[in-house]
């Protein structure tokens, strides 16, 4: 591809469907992300939605793992104040034991979930206040020189599995950019502080180990298909699963309430999220998408194929990297 195109898979489970037959896609996915040159595929972990099946974003990794054959897969991300970084370094490490040279591990300190869940997890609320230490700890583990004395990873030691910070503020970038990591914004679904973030971790940041240069990668969303009138009504199923999903309180709505919902008030937010989306034909897509690189100062784009069924994500997959074939 003419540019760096990863891939943020969230394993949607789509109305009717299955988490069995989610991951069976995500693998699919995954295949013709493979066949066709994207970077990386990475997964979120959520819980306690019913349209995502990544909750278990290491076990994901490794099923999928084992169904490609070359490229990277990682979490994007893990939410570190939901784990012990001993644990996330036993589990990545494991991955990488599994598939050398192809794991990656993306950090986020959003809960991702509401406060109910936060108890079933038995999250502590204040973990989230200890991320920058944890992010420390974590990376001590996974480059074998721990920080707890007589405790090391194992597998995971000595891996140096990579690390990612990603966000949607100013103190993801500017945590990235002291540490010397690689900084990944959320712009696909969180946009307005994209521009000061990125700004403001390539000003700040300072050379590492595994990090000489600053590297941003920026997301945004994707409906790709034959014509422009199919893509738009993806997109427009995409808006109605995204306003249900927030909105709908857990309720099965058909289309016609999910309308609704987007014109009472729904409707702005979706909007908002999907700010940076990439929607219509093969080189309408392949434009947008060399467009927003460039406007957001950005090393790498990460996009989420939005379609209401595999088999159009699967086409908006191949019609993208043929939109940016050499």
């Amino acid at each position: 591809m003419r540019i760096p195109v990863s891939i943020l898979d969230l394993a949607p489970i789509a109305r009717g469907e299955t988490a069995g037959s989610s991951i069976a896609a995500s693998v699919a996915l995954a295949q013709r992300a493979e066949e066709h040159g994207y970077r990386r595929v990475w997964y979120a972990e959520h819980h306690n939605m019913p349209s995502i099946a990544s909750s278990a974003t290491s076990v994901l990794i490794s099923h999928v793992g084992a169904h490609t054959t070359s490229i990277r897969l990682g979490a994007g991300g893990v939410m570190l104040p939901n784990h012990s970084p001993l644990t996330i370094a036993e589990q990545f490490g494991t991955l990488d034991a599994m598939y050398p040279g192809r794991i990656d591990l993306g950090l986020g300190r959003a809960p991702g979930s509401d406060q109910n869940t936060m108890y079933a997890l038995r999250r502590d609320p204040n973990s989230a206040d200890r991320f920058p230490q944890d992010v420390l700890e974590l990376q001590a583990y996974l480059a074998g020189e721990t920080r707890v004395p007589g405790v090391d990873a194992v597998p995971g030691k000595g891996s140096n599995v990579p690390l990612y910070v990603l966000g949607s503020s100013m103190f993801g970038a500017t945590l990235a950019a002291a540490l010397g990591l690689p900084y990944a914004f959320a712009s696909h679904f969180a946009p307005q502080m994209l521009e000061p973030a990125v700004a403001a971790y390539r000003r700040e940041f300072r050379p590492s180990e595994q990090l000489a240069e600053p590297h941003v990668i920026a997301g945004a969303n994707v409906v790709a298909a034959d014509t422009a009138e199919e893509a738009h009504r993806n997109l427009r199923a995409v808006k109605r699963n995204l306003a249900v999903g927030l909105f709908g309180r857990g309720q099965q709505l058909d289309d016609a309430q999910a309308d609704q919902l987007l014109t009472q008030g729904a409707g702005m937010h979706v909007e908002t999220m999907l700010t940076h989306t990439a929607v219509g034909t093969r080189d309408e897509v392949g434009d947008y998408l060399e467009r927003f690189l460039k406007a957001a100062d950005a090393d790498e784009l990460i996009v989420a194929h939005q379609a209401p069924s595999t088999e159009a994500r699967l086409r908006s997959v191949t019609l993208l990297a043929e939109a940016l074939e050499d």
